[in-house]
C-alpha cells in the first residue's frame, strides 16, 4: 500500500538509501518519506545504526613457540554521516573486520612469550583498535572498542602451566609447614626447659622444708626430753620414716614386690647408711 502511494517507513536507529534511476541520491532519516517511483526513485536498501559485536578468534604463536587461540571483541557502528561509504564500498563488513584482525594480532603476538602476552592484552587490544579505525574508517564505520576476551593455550601447555603453579605453591607450603614445626619444637623447648626449672625449684623448696622440719623436730625433741641426743632423734625419725614407706608400699594395689631386709638389725643398718652417707657428704 505504501509502495503504490509513493511512501516508505524507515525505522528508529536505521537509515534508508534511496537512488534515483540507479544512483545514489539521499540518505534517508528514520520517519515516513515519499519516495516517487514513476519518477525513477527507488529504495536500494537500508543500513543499521546500532552498535553491532564481532567475535573473532585467532590462532597463533608466541615468541617462545607456544600455540594460543586469542578471542577479540570488535564493536562497531556505521556513522549515519558516512552512510552512503557504509553502503556501497563494503560487500562484506565482517569479512573485513575480521581480516584486519587476524593481521594485527599475528603481527603483535608473536613478538612476546606467553606470560607478556597475557600481561599485555590491553596493549594487543590497542594495537587491533588503532589499526582498524585507520582501516574502517574511510569505509564510513567507527569502531567503538576491542577487547582481548580469552587467551588459550594448546592444553598441553595449560596442564604444564598448571603443574609448575601447583609445584610453586607446594613448594612454599613445604617451607611454611617447616617453619611452624621449627617454631613448635622452640616453644616445645623452651616450655620444657622452664617446666624443670620450676620443677627444680620445687624440689630444692620441699627438701629445704623437710631440713628445716627435721631441725626443728630435733631442737623441739632435745629441749622436751632430757638426755636425748641428736643422733638419737634421727635415728626415732628414721625409724618412722621406714615404717611409712612401708606401709604405703603395703597399701598401694598395683605396686610391684620389693624384697628389702627386714628387722630390727636392718633398721639400724638402714640409719647407719643414711649417717654416713650425709657425714661423707659432708666431708666433701
Amino acid at each position: 500500500m505504501g509502495n503504490l502511494l509513493c511512501c516508505i517507513q524507515v525505522d528508529q536507529s536505521t537509515v534508508a538509501i534511496k537512488e534515483r534511476f540507479g544512483k545514489f541520491e539521499d540518505v534517508l532519516e528514520p520517519g515516513c518519506h515519499c519516495l516517487p517511483w514513476f519518477l525513477g526513485s527507488q529504495l536500494a536498501g537500508h543500513l543499521s545504526l546500532r552498535l553491532q559485536q564481532l567475535d573473532v578468534r585467532c590462532e597463533t604463536k608466541t615468541k617462545d613457540n607456544v600455540f594460543v587461540n586469542v578471542v577479540a571483541s570488535i564493536q562497531y557502528r556505521a556513522l549515519a554521516d558516512k552512510a552512503n561509504d557504509a553502503f556501497y564500498k563494503l560487500t562484506n563488513t565482517r569479512t573485513q573486520i575480521q581480516a584486519y584482525v587476524f593481521d594485527v594480532i599475528r603481527a603483535t603476538v608473536p613478538k612476546l612469550n606467553l606470560d607478556d602476552v597475557f600481561e599485555q592484552k590491553n596493549e594487543i587490544a590497542k594495537a587491533v583498535e588503532e589499526e582498524l579505525e585507520k582501516a574502517m574508517s574511510a569505509y564510513g564505520y567507527e569502531i567503538v572498542q576491542t577487547l582481548i576476551v580469552d587467551i588459550e593455550p594448546d592444553e598441553h601447555v595449560k596442564r604444564a602451566m598448571n603443574e609448575i603453579n601447583a609445584a610453586a605453591r607446594l613448594r612454599v607450603a613445604a617451607n611454611e609447614k617447616a617453619e611452624a614445626e621449627k617454631i613448635l619444637q622452640i616453644k616445645r623447648a623452651e616450655g620444657e626447659a622452664e617446666s624443670k626449672y620450676l620443677s627444680g625449684l620445687g624440689i630444692a623448696r620441699q627438701r629445704q622444708a623437710i631440713v628445716d622440719g627435721l631441725r626443728d623436730s630435733v631442737l623441739g625433741f632435745s629441749v622436751n626430753v632430757p638426755g636425748t641426743t641428736a643422733k638419737d632423734v634421727m635415728d626415732m625419725v628414721l625409724v618412722t620414716q621406714y615404717f611409712d614407706t612401708m606401709k604405703e608400699i603395703g597399701a598401694a594395689s598395683k605396686s610391684s614386690a620389693v624384697f628389702i631386709p627386714h628387722g630390727p638389725g636392718a633398721v639400724r643398718d638402714v640409719a647407719t647408711q643414711i649417717r654416713d652417707g650425709l657425714l661423707q657428704a659432708t666431708q666433701q
